[in-house]
């Protein structure tokens, strides 16, 4: 993307990740002055592991020293994106707790509206009192930078936010390595 035909500045492009750590480690090695995006989703390991059950592979308490790394190696903001799940990680307590974690960090937190498909998802969307309640916190009392981003893309299920895939794409799936058997080469 920074070569032909693009040309984009490596301040343009945005790796994300759900916090592969030896991936992490890598990154400003190997692609130096892109941004880093980290699905962080919940402020502790068990919550993490249960919105997104890759997290088991990179526990939380090593991603954020992974993450205190990069940013000493950097000097670069980290993206955190943070998906708002009505009472699993959006309540105050979340808040401070997320708030607390990132404190001696450089971030900016993404806040996203959960965007669930029918009544495949065993999660449902925070309000907007919540959300704003939860934006309040990070910035008042952690001095965090904290968006909310914008719902779209519901009507065609391809919303940032959709943690679920449909049960036909399922049937018709080969069975690929899952991220959390991938080891650190």
């Amino acid at each position: 993307m920074t070569g032909p035909p693009f040309h984009l500045s490596p301040k343009k492009i945005t790796v994300s990740t759900v916090g592969i750590i030896h991936a992490i480690k890598k990154l400003h090695i190997d692609l130096p002055g892109l941004n880093l995006a980290v699905s962080l989703h919940a402020p502790v390991q068990e919550i993490r592991c249960q919105i997104m059950p890759a997290a088991r592979a990179f526990p939380l308490v090593k991603l954020m020293d992974t993450l205190q790394e990069y940013q000493k190696n950097t000097q670069q903001k980290i993206f955190i994106e943070y998906i708002m799940l009505d009472g699993v990680n959006d309540e105050e307590q979340n808040a401070h707790q997320l708030g607390k974690l990132l404190e001696t960090f450089q971030v900016v937190v993404n806040l996203i509206p959960f965007n669930p498909i029918g009544d495949l998802s065993k999660f449902s969307t925070s309000n907007e009192e919540k959300v704003s309640s939860f934006q309040k916190i990070l910035r008042g009392t952690y001095g965090i930078r904290t968006t909310v981003r914008k719902e779209m893309g519901q009507d065609i299920s391809g919303a940032c936010g959709q943690l679920v895939v449909n049960k036909r794409s399922i049937e018709n799936t080969v069975l690929l390595t899952d991220i959390e058997d991938l080891q650190a080469r």
